[in-house]
């Protein structure tokens, strides 16, 4: 997958939430026929992973069709104290598999974000030998 396109209501707003979760704007496309495309990194990536796509005449109603977006994360504790000081609160971490700790939040149009942090030795994301 290249990249995910989300909907925004107030582009200001949700900027300022995927900023604090660490994103940086790459840059922009001001008019396309879905409205305006800001392009955002994560430090560590090497391309862009998620577009915000923001429209004012076409306001976020229904996020139900994205179940959820996953962010890995180095240090879940870390991260988790880091964001609760850019104001983001994040659910309190789980276990949900031996040595994978999560934790939730939610971004101001109400998309669900998972932060993952692996065991140590696991590769960078998920593989099949997750499911063995």
């Amino acid at each position: 997958m290249l990249h995910l396109g989300l909907r925004v209501t107030d582009l200001e707003r949700s900027l300022a939430f995927y900023t604090a979760l660490g994103y940086s704007v790459v840059g922009g496309v001001p008019e396309t026929g879905f409205g305006s495309l800001t392009m955002l990194q994560l430090p560590d990536d090497p391309f862009v992973s998620l577009e915000l796509v923001h429209d004012p005449a076409k306001p976020v109603e229904d996020v139900s069709a994205v179940n959820h977006l996953v962010v890995q994360v180095d240090d879940l504790d870390a991260t988790i104290a880091e964001l609760a000081g850019r104001g983001v609160t994040a659910e309190p971490p789980a276990e949900p598999g031996p040595g994978v700790r999560t934790s939730w939040l939610t971004d101001p149009d109400g998309y669900r974000i998972e932060l993952v942090q692996w065991p140590p030795g696991h590769p960078a994301g998920m593989t099949a030998a997750d499911f063995a």
